[in-house]
């Protein structure tokens, strides 16, 4: 068995966990989420804990344990608090503007670059960077991943989008005689 399925997952107080039918659901202040469960998964919730366990051992098992341990822990987590994730423009000329439900890009290329937001995300703009957030941690990190992606950041100048915690590697430029 997994190191963390042996672990209950502690359920907070005003968070409700429900499993049926094959999908478990996470409902808090902020949002509701819901997964569908692996069929050799079973998640037992008892008064304010939960506890993942295997229908079956087989070799797959502990990995599906703690691989579902962590995605539970995460929605419960998410609707509790939301998950952010900030992203840095560097570049002259380089901006993100937020209108409606699409994000609009001008990165350096002819043209604009349009994104829209996914539901259940907020994407909040300011001079220099992008405030990413909302509750499922899946969705904030893939549409990160999709705006950085967009112009990801070169090694020379390091001009681009690049994530608030990332280290960009400097190269040396070419040398003159």
């Amino acid at each position: 068995m997994s190191r963390l399925g042996k672990k209950p997952i502690a359920i907070p107080s005003g968070t409700e966990v429900k499993f049926s039918g094959g999908v478990l659901s996470v409902k808090g202040p902020l949002a509701t989420l819901t997964r569908p469960v692996h069929r050799n998964i079973e998640p037992k919730i008892s008064a304010n804990e939960l506890f993942v366990t295997a229908l079956q051992e087989n070799p797959e098992s502990p990995v599906l344990i703690g691989t579902w341990v962590s995605h539970v822990n995460n929605m419960i987590q998410g609707v509790n608090k939301p998950f952010e994730k900030r992203l840095l423009i560097e570049g002259v000329g380089y901006k993100i503007d937020v209108k409606g439900t699409d994000v609009i890009m001008s990165v350096g290329f002819s043209h604009q670059v349009t994104l829209k937001i996914p539901t259940g995300i907020k994407v909040v703009s300011d001079k220099n960077g992008v405030l990413i957030s909302g509750s499922d941690i899946e969705t904030v990190g893939d549409f990160a991943a999709r705006m950085r992606a967009v112009k990801k950041p070169e090694p020379y100048k390091g001009k681009g989008i690049r994530y608030s915690n990332e280290v960009i590697r400097r190269k040396q430029g070419k040398k003159t005689a």
